[in-house]
């Protein structure tokens, strides 16, 4: 307590204007995403295929079954090699779109 008897105040008020400026916001509008809906429906289909590679590996129930220790193995792999080929897949024009916009 100050010799007025008056409180310190806790906090700070805050200015009413924002901290982002509004070309910021229309920036972040025009921004694409990095991966296009191809990249999407791949990464879906490995996703799907992994799935499926492990519920054929428990359908079996086998240890030395033929869709155990064979089909499902493949499949996972198959799924997980889809999912990285999906994430570094990209267009073909938009690789033509950034040659011709650099300077």
């Amino acid at each position: 307590m100050g010799a007025t008897g008056i409180h310190p105040p806790l906090y700070m008020a805050r200015s009413r204007k924002s901290t982002r400026s509004p070309s910021r916001r229309r920036r972040a509008k025009k921004r694409s995403l990095i991966l296009s809906t191809h990249n999407y429906v791949l990464i879906a289909i490995g996703v799907l295929a992994i799935v499926i590679g492990y519920a054929v590996m428990r359908l079996e129930n086998e240890v030395d079954g033929i869709l155990s220790l064979y089909v499902a193995p493949l499949l996972i792999l198959g799924g997980y090699l889809e999912i990285i080929y999906a994430i570094l897949w990209r267009n073909s024009t938009h690789k033509d779109n950034m040659v011709r916009s650099s300077p």
